[in-house]
């Protein structure tokens, strides 16, 4: 078979044993097939979405029961989004479970965590764009977290807000940089991601005099276990898109909020419940920013596996930074749970 350009973008071959889903969990190409359906479902609500205050929530309203397959458009797009900040999540917890972070693919670790963060944001964005009841409470809240910053938060929050306070400006700013900005960082970076993964060897592996399973597999048969797993997705978003639709609430009414359920996205409520315990710049913004450092750390400053000990799952030689991890997984997702517990009491 001659290879497509599609096959050109893989390596002739790869180790069997790394290409198999229990290592990779699929999580990268999960990853990639995401952010395409994006784009393309984003793309489509361009055509309908109104970004003023007065507009906003009903052109959504519009393109979701109005427009013919506009409601499984947008419930496409905002699971898509969703469901790829949990897989760039797994993702990065697997290259620090694997050790795979390790020279020389350390910058490469480094582009994966500021995707991570982009993707966080590319959802808040969109999330904000709703522009109704729903999303009062986080777009306050998130705001103001800029403003506590000492010195330039004040600057910084009229840059965000574009006034005194969340309005149209604000709504026309969140837009730009959800669809020019974000997006096209986005697209630049994680093609940037993927370049790396080639040219700092593909996928890690222990040295050749080190392996047990020498077995390889070609671009073939790589080519076609992603478009397996890409199918495999797309039948299982559309389900998800056709039983659980997107939220949607009244639109935002100036100076009254009517909604009771004042919760962040469901990817901040672990900030939201930090909040509670005092200072906004110290829980809402250092603690944040400390995760991120240490991630960063990890890959310069603490132990990493050694060579023959990629490969596989839970290498010992980065010990110290799997437990960190997981220590920081437990509080975030403690945190987040509590946080429901809370605002949903039994």
């Amino acid at each position: 078979m001659r290879p497509s350009f599609f096959h050109h973008l893989h390596p002739p071959t790869i180790p069997a044993p790394q290409a198999r889903w229990r290592y990779t969990l699929g999580a990268g190409g999960l990853a990639v097939f995401l952010s395409l359906v994006l784009v393309v479902t984003g793309a489509l609500e361009m055509f309908y979405y109104v970004p003023t205050p007065e507009n906003a929530a009903t052109s959504i309203q519009t393109l979701t029961f109005l427009v013919p397959f506009g409601g499984l458009v947008r419930n496409l797009h905002y699971w898509a989004a969703q469901i790829l900040v949990l897989v760039v999540l797994v993702h990065l917890l697997r290259v620090v479970f694997t050790g795979a972070y390790a020279r020389p693919r350390r910058f490469n670790y480094l582009l994966g965590v500021f995707l991570l963060v982009i993707c966080l944001f590319l959802d808040f964005t969109g999330y904000v764009l709703r522009w109704d009841e729903g999303i009062h409470w986080a777009l306050v809240a998130g705001t103001n977290l800029v403003k506590a910053i000492p010195a330039i938060g004040p600057g910084l929050f009229g840059i965000v807000v574009g006034g005194s306070q969340p309005g149209a400006a604000t709504l026309v700013r969140f837009y730009a940089w959800h669809i020019f900005g974000l997006t096209l960082v986005l697209i630049l970076v994680g093609g940037w991601h993927l370049f790396r993964v080639r040219r700092d060897g593909g996928i890690a592996v222990p040295p050749p005099e080190d392996r047990r399973d020498h077995q390889r597999i070609s671009r073939f048969e790589l080519v076609r276990r992603e478009v397996l797993a890409g199918l495999l997705a797309a039948v299982g978003l559309i389900v998800l898109a056709l039983v659980r639709p997107a939220p949607l609430s009244p639109a935002i009414q100036a100076g009254v909020s009517t909604v009771a359920d004042v919760r962040a996205p469901w990817f901040f409520l672990w900030v939201q419940q930090l909040l509670r315990l005092g200072n906004p710049f110290l829980w809402g913004v250092l603690v944040p920013l400390g995760i991120l450092a240490w991630l960063v750390i990890i890959a310069y400053s603490l132990p990493a596996a050694r060579p023959q000990e990629l490969g596989a799952w839970f290498p010992r030689g980065n010990r110290l930074a799997q437990v960190s991890v997981v220590l920081i997984a437990i509080a975030i997702l403690g945190l987040t749970l509590l946080s429901l517990l809370q605002a949903n009491p039994a």
